[in-house]
């Protein structure tokens, strides 16, 4: 069993608060000596940079849509070792999810599953009584979900902190701090979400005094309140494990989205990732076997990425398999459109991408319609998409969207390249053909 304090963050909808508000507690659990491990639900690549920086371990994501209940068991308490306390951010609203009841996908599943306490941010700068009514709402909506209490966030002063916390006295939760009207507590953000935390300076000062309004003693109460968790099981054979298989990753300013549990578990099988840029590299590093392409944001780099024509040529030569995930899957495009221009890209893929002022996203459950270094034809396979490009003609598509048929991506006998963002623990399958793809054979243990 596993025993180790936990808080979830969670609110009643996306905006209220929830990233600044873990933030706050990361900072000040962080200067009293603890070490704080940081979660977020969901598949978001930007809000962990954010609490991964803050709190000094790296973060890691936590979703129901992609791992059963042991599989996420085993992923918290594989990414808690040394960890004092674990702090999980929450996604949208705590009960949104894939169903109309919040059963599925959502932090209120996360919650239920770790057996961790929840603590409700409230956008209170236009409340007063009414939070208790809403608060009472949550607290009864799901009883295997422990609410424990309420942050108000965008408070205008004492005043109004203490008519929250009477409101609240009223229903039986507490007040556990609250976070004041300011300014300069606003995180920026951008099309696909908050800046990435290498882009900004944090708001440091603005936090560590936020955080003196907080509750600190008494979340740490709640926290410790967590009952012992089984560990679960891993969703991947531990025993399995291939010969090194060299995989070149761009990352980099524009190349940047990847799981870290992802990768920790194509190590564990034996990958070994060699870092390129290809912002700023003229060759894919030597002795690389596969070459992986991540997301991020190649339209703000367009320019850069376009007048790198070596790199744009080596990739074009690379003999050995390309795996592409959308903004890679961008790049390797014949040409992006951003901002009226058009910058030509590296070409292996057909269609020219272009920039939309409407997000496509959401969950997706896929289907391999051809052989790919990747993938096998009829291979089912979830993900998720998020991104303002518009989809370029699919006359080679790897993918077939089970909900709604349609297909995507472009593949062929060397590329591999979609919008889907694959979590691979998901379908441990196509993570050892990943590995088999980059020249790795297995070395013991049954695939």
């Amino acid at each position: 069993m596993l025993e180790i304090p936990r808080l979830v963050i969670a609110a009643p909808h996306s905006g209220a608060g929830k990233t600044t508000v873990s933030l706050a507690l990361a900072l000040a659990f962080r200067r009293l000596g603890l070490s704080v491990q940081p979660f977020k639900v969901g598949p978001d690549y930007i809000d962990p940079t954010h609490l991964g920086r803050v709190a000094g371990r790296v973060p890691r994501n936590l979703d129901r849509f992609f791992l059963d209940r042991e599989a996420l068991r085993w992923l918290f308490a594989r990414a808690t070792r040394g960890a004092d306390l674990a702090l999980i951010e929450g996604v949208m609203g705590l009960f949104d999810g894939k169903d109309a009841q919040g059963r599925k996908a959502s932090t209120a599943a996360v919650a239920r599953d770790l057996m961790a306490p929840v603590v409700l941010v409230v956008d209170a700068q236009a409340m007063a009584g009414s939070i208790a009514a809403l608060a009472r709402g949550f607290r009864d909506h799901d009883p295997q979900v422990r609410l424990a209490g309420v942050i108000a966030n965008r408070v205008a002063g004492p005043r109004h902190a203490e008519i929250l916390r009477e409101a609240l006295r009223s229903v039986g939760l507490p007040l556990l701090g609250y976070l004041p009207r300011d300014p300069a507590l606003a995180l920026p953000e951008r099309h696909l979400g908050l800046v990435l935390a290498g882009e900004v300076s944090l708001p440091g000062d603005a936090l560590a005094a936020a955080s003196r309004t907080l509750d600190i003693e008494g979340l740490l109460q709640v926290a410790r309140l967590a009952p012992p968790l089984p560990r679960g099981r891993a969703p991947y054979p531990q025993d399995l494990r291939f010969t090194p298989a060299r995989i070149a990753l761009a990352r980099d300013e524009a190349f940047s989205f990847y799981y870290p549990e992802v990768l920790e578990m194509l190590e564990d099988l034996g990958a070994e990732f060699l870092p390129m840029s290809p912002l700023r590299d003229r060759a894919i590093p030597e002795g690389a076997g596969a070459l992986w392409l991540g997301g991020g944001y190649p339209e703000r780099y367009a320019e850069a990425l376009s007048e790198n024509r070596a790199m744009r040529e080596a990739i074009r030569r690379f003999p050995g398999p390309i795996y592409a995930e959308c903004g890679g899957y961008i790049y390797l495009s014949k040409a992006l459109w951003w901002q009226g221009r058009r910058y030509p890209m590296v070409g292996l893929c057909p269609g020219e991408a272009r920039m939309s002022e409407r997000p496509t996203l959401g969950y997706r459950e896929v289907r391999a319609i051809a052989d790919t270094p990747f993938v096998a034809r009829g291979t089912l396979a979830r993900g998720h998409e998020f991104h303002y490009a518009e989809r370029p003609p699919a006359p080679r598509p790897v993918w077939q969207n089970v909900a709604d048929g349609t297909l995507e991506g472009c593949g062929d006998s060397r590329v591999h390249a979609s919008f889907v963002h694959l979590y691979l623990l998901a379908t441990p399958s196509v993570a050892r053909r990943f590995l088999e793809a980059a020249g790795g054979r297995l070395a013991f243990g049954h695939p």
